[in-house]
């Protein structure tokens, strides 16, 4: 069972992505690829029963342009997945 975070697109501010094999209490965190600093806000907290979805990560204002990927840890906070890299303009 090998968790998975996919991006799917970013619009508007807002990153579409989806996931398989994340469990409840797993954390979604948006990662600068250039600094590898992990951005305390958005985090994203996985709620569901159901080890797959989709999640919807609105981006403040504070976050820059550059290049960027989702890292997930799971619920004991160990690293879980990494999805690609991708740039926010």
């Amino acid at each position: 069972m090998n968790p998975v975070i996919n991006f799917v697109e970013l619009e508007n501010r807002v990153i579409s992505a989806t996931y398989r094999n994340l469990m409840i209490g797993a954390k979604v965190f948006l990662v600068d690829k250039t600094s590898g600093q992990q951005l305390s806000d958005p985090v994203t907290v996985i709620n569901s029963k159901v080890p797959q979805g989709s999640l919807r990560i609105r981006l403040p204002d504070a976050v820059t342009a550059g290049a960027y990927y989702l890292k997930a840890l799971n619920g004991h906070g160990d690293y879980a997945a990494k999805s690609v890299e991708f740039y926010i303009s």
